[in-house]
């Protein structure tokens, strides 16, 4: 069963770069959909959820699951999984976080629809 094994424990890094925060203990998430555990490590750097600032986006979109925007930015980074999973875990994760389904999809479409430049 997908879970989150670990806390999110997070560290401003706005001294480093405005937005971004620091992983600071290891966070691990165990993936059906990926079929295999990720741990995320100390001191990887991620700035969340990449919504644009655009008010009705941000509304519906922004700063909804931390925990699955960390796990995606790390698998977007690490390229250990195929992109297509790496979404997959997105949608996932954030429904282990309570994440509404209508969100969670919204959430899929964009980084499917706009994602492709970052990975």
């Amino acid at each position: 069963m997908s879970a989150f094994l670990s806390k999110l424990l997070l560290e401003d890094a706005t001294n480093i770069d405005d937005g971004q925060w620091i992983v600071a203990a290891p966070f691990i998430y165990q993936s059906d959909v990926a079929g295999q555990t990720f741990t995320v490590p100390v001191g990887f750097q991620t700035d969340l959820a990449s919504v644009p600032r655009l008010p009705i986006v941000f509304l519906l979109t922004g700063d909804t699951s931390r925990e699955a925007a960390v796990v995606h930015d790390y698998l977007y980074s690490t390229h250990i999984v195929p992109r297509n999973v790496a979404d997959a875990v997105l949608r996932e994760a954030s429904a282990v976080t309570q994440v509404p389904p209508w969100r969670r999809w919204l959430m899929w479409a964009g980084v499917r629809a706009f994602g492709g430049s970052h990975w």
